[in-house]
Parts: structure tokens; C-alpha cells; sequence
């Protein structure tokens, strides 16, 4: 029985080929980077829905529209500096072991 999920790393059923290390951490970073850019937009989704709208309905007003465009680009330009941060501290970190 094979679900298809994780197929590409094999069980033994691909006449004795080797497992490819780089290519399996390759994988799980791409699904890692999937994962944390879902969380990104159902966290940005969540906090400009309750910033901006004040009564759901069929449609978005004109202020509404703005607010929401706003609160999503200061969202991201404060998840790009935070990640940017990150990214500098672990690699400082990274070349004083």
C-alpha cells in the first residue's frame, strides 16, 4: 500500500537503490519553508481580519480594502526584518563554533 506521501524516499522496494542524504534534507527543507510560509499567511490573514474588519459581509468597503492592504504590508516588511535578524544572528553564532 503506498500513499504517495514520502514515496520518493523508498521502502526497500527500489532494487537496492541508495538513499540520497542531500536530496532528503533538500526535500524536508523545502517542506519546512512551505510549512512556515502557511503559518506566515494564516497568521497575517488572522491578525489584518480582526484589525480591519469590523463587520463581515458580502464584500469588502474601500477602507476596509486599504486597511487590510496596509496591515498586510506592514506584516511582511516586520517578518522580513525579524527573519533578516535571525538569519544574521545565527550566522554570526555559526561561525564562532
Amino acid at each position: 500500500m503506498e500513499s504517495g506521501f514520502g514515496s520518493d524516499f523508498g521502502s526497500g522496494g527500489g532494487g537496492g537503490a541508495k538513499l540520497d542524504p542531500g536530496l532528503i534534507m533538500e526535500q524536508v527543507k523545502v517542506q519546512i519553508a512551505v510549512a512556515n510560509a502557511q503559518e506566515l499567511l494564516q497568521r497575517m490573514t488572522d491578525k489584518c481580519f480582526r484589525k480591519c474588519i469590523g463587520k463581515p459581509g458580502g464584500a469588502l468597503d474601500n477602507s476596509e480594502q486599504k486597511c487590510i492592504a496596509m496591515c498586510m504590508d506592514r506584516y511582511m516588511d516586520s517578518w522580513n526584518t525579524v527573519s533578516r535578524a535571525y538569519n544574521s544572528r545565527l550566522q554570526r553564532e555559526r561561525a564562532n563554533m
